[in-house]
């Protein structure tokens, strides 16, 4: 049987969400950090829900969640999911297998706010317009894609190696496909090796 590219994605990611899970902890000092430090320029406390697509073990979701959002998670990987659910178990947020190149089963204009933590590096370039548009379809008000800058060190290297992701032509082609895929685009240094593009959507 032929294996197509995000099943072979997602297999990859289910042997590898055990690594992912021990540093949970560590990602959720790194989220809270991050939105500190860029809290003056994006402020989420005036927005009440928010869909962060490919959550893979929830870290994020919970640091949104824990600044008074109703959160939802969506993942293609099974295995990230139920880390994800075992972590933040009574949480309330909403996990939900689903992949971010597919159709969601949300209205249009559903959250006020979508997010994509280092996803979009790893799909090719037409993959990431299909994750911009259903992203811009079901967001009222901002679109935020945290990813890397052109500051590349070498566990970005060993980590692109294991995903197979597209650094290199993301970071080339970011601010030029954002501006094809969203009617403004604010970039945001979040920290040394990574940025906040935050976009209004179509």
């Amino acid at each position: 049987m032929k294996i197509r590219r995000g099943q072979k994605a997602n297999s990859v990611f289910d042997r590898i969400a055990p690594v992912y899970g021990r540093f949970f902890d560590y990602q959720i000092k790194n989220y809270n950090a991050v939105l500190e430090n860029v809290k003056k320029e994006l402020d989420f406390s005036g927005y009440h829900s928010i869909i962060d697509f490919g959550c893979g073990t929830g870290a994020l979701c919970s640091v949104l969640n824990q600044k008074g959002m109703i959160v939802t998670g969506i993942d293609a990987s099974q295995k990230m999911l139920q880390i994800a659910e075992e972590k933040l178990e009574g949480s309330g947020i909403n996990f939900m297998k689903a992949s971010v190149l597919e159709r969601l089963p949300f209205e249009d204009n559903s959250f006020d706010l979508s997010i994509a933590a280092h996803v979009a590096h790893g799909l090719k370039e037409n993959e990431r317009a299909k994750m911009y548009a259903e992203m811009s379809r079901v967001t009222k008000h901002l679109v935020i894609i945290y990813d890397y800058n052109q500051n590349r060190s070498v566990l970005t290297n060993i980590a692109e190696w294991l995903e197979g992701g597209d650094y290199f032509n993301f970071i080339r082609k970011v601010r030029q496909e954002l501006n094809e895929n969203f009617l403004e685009v604010k970039i945001i240094d979040a920290d040394i090796r990574a940025s906040l593009y935050v976009c209004k959507p179509q």
